[in-house]
């Protein structure tokens, strides 16, 4: 049975609430023995505060869970002695101990939603053009907001950036190898295993898990909308409507695998 990595975002938390049919999904999954990893892009939160929701809707999980941040706050500490982070309040606490804006030897960028301004974007470029390496927790284009409709994400000012100093941003969250891996090694697995991963960006969770050996699941009920455009590149291995479809989308997958093995 192959592992299973699953987007938070757009697929088990539609907003702030779980997507329906949430319960029904995890009960096959756990009755399943299936290995999920739940791996989210969101520099909003830190793995902690995923759990906590599920608690806080009664879902009882039993898998693993990485975000952006976890990930970033990792590698940086492990690789730096000083960073400049530009992020939510919410996960700052995650960078403690390495934070500095005196000569960083890193900036890191996370989501600080609608604190983009000149000003922080002109910083961040001098401490880049200065020889700071650029950290992004993720490159997302844009992403969905129940109330507010579809805004620009951090992946549009890290582009600015990039442009600006002539320097890549190294990229810790999806489509990044580095974060599927983690992912996967949580499991018990590497890079290069046969994987399946559900989510609901095109070239985040789909284009990034089929250039590394992933069968991708393209689910509706996120950023992507039905049908697919004629002529778009990325094509999906399955597409579902809801998370009742991604349940018989899995047994035939595994009812595939079982008759090719």
């Amino acid at each position: 049975m192959f592992p299973l990595l699953i987007d938070l975002d757009g697929v088990l938390r539609i907003g702030k609430s779980p997507a329906p049919g949430l319960n029904e999904f995890i009960e096959f999954l756990q009755n399943e023995n299936r290995k999920v990893c739940i791996l989210s892009n969101s520099t909003l939160s830190t793995s902690a505060d995923i759990v906590n929701f599920f608690k806080r809707n009664n879902i009882e999980i039993n898998f693993p869970v990485i975000t952006a941040v976890d990930a970033t706050a990792a590698y940086v500490k492990n690789k730096y002695k000083s960073a400049a982070v530009y992020c939510s309040e919410n996960v700052i606490h995650a960078f403690e101990g390495i934070i500095s804006f005196d000569s960083p030897e890193a900036v890191v960028i996370g989501d600080i939603g609608g604190k983009w301004n000149y000003e922080i974007m002109n910083e961040i470029f001098n401490f880049v053009f200065a020889g700071a390496d650029l950290i992004a927790m993720h490159k997302n284009k844009f992403w969905k907001d129940p109330g507010k409709g579809m805004l620009l994400d951090a992946g549009a000012f890290i582009a600015g950036i990039e442009y600006a100093s002539g320097k890549e941003a190294l990229l810790i969250g999806k489509p990044s190898p580095f974060y599927f891996e983690a992912a996967l090694n949580k499991l018990g697995f590497s890079l290069g295993d046969k994987f399946v991963m559900l989510g609901d960006d095109l070239e985040t969770d789909i284009k990034g898990a089929q250039e590394i050996n992933g069968i991708s699941v393209l689910i509706y009920t996120g950023k992507t909308k039905y049908p697919l455009p004629n002529g778009n590149k990325i094509k999906p291995d399955f597409e579902a409507m809801n998370l009742h479809d991604v349940i018989n989308i899995l047994k035939n997958i595994e009812r595939t695998d079982a008759t090719q093995s």
